[in-house]
């Protein structure tokens, strides 16, 4: 069985859902704030990600994490990885 990239991708607590239009997995955690007042991501839906960046790395499928505003955390999809 392989791996279903537009699946729902559930790490720890958070579930990641896939976006079809921007290639990306997405979750929603807290608002939190730097020392700046500057928004940042919930710490433990941060590390999640950078799971499911991992997961999908040994799927195959390189990804970069971002994070948005209002909580959002995104595991963008760059490219699959080449066989060879």
């Amino acid at each position: 069985m392989g791996f279903d990239l537009q699946s729902t991708q559930i790490i720890g607590r958070f579930t990641f859902e896939w976006d079809d239009d921007n290639d990306c997995y997405e979750c929603r955690g807290a608002m939190m704030y730097d020392d700046e007042h500057d928004e940042m991501p919930e710490p433990a839906l941060w590390n999640a990600a950078h799971e499911l960046s991992a997961k999908l790395l040994n799927n195959g499928f390189h990804s970069e994490v971002n994070h948005s505003e209002k909580g959002w955390v995104e595991v963008s999809i760059i490219k699959k990885v080449e066989d060879g």
